[in-house]
């Protein structure tokens, strides 16, 4: 799997983890359970990935819904 974002906004999450699904991408929401270890604060980024065969797609929907801003930078 690969990161697609990184981010502390569960608004943001929401609407990505919707159009992934809407999609027919599987995705995860990774460090979602963090909360416990960081007090409820919100500082601990959480991470949505995807496989890596959907990485693409992912970015291309991501970037059609003027998301594009909030994408992970790809690994080298």
């Amino acid at each position: 799997m690969e990161e697609l974002l990184r981010t502390n906004d569960p608004v943001i999450i929401s609407v990505v983890a919707s159009l992934l699904g809407q999609a027919g991408i599987a995705h995860f929401v990774a460090d979602g359970n963090m909360s416990i270890l960081e007090g409820s604060l919100g500082i601990i980024p959480r991470r949505v990935l995807v496989d890596s065969d959907d990485i693409d797609a992912a970015r291309r929907l991501m970037r059609d819904a003027d998301l594009g801003h909030e994408l992970s930078e790809p690994r080298a």
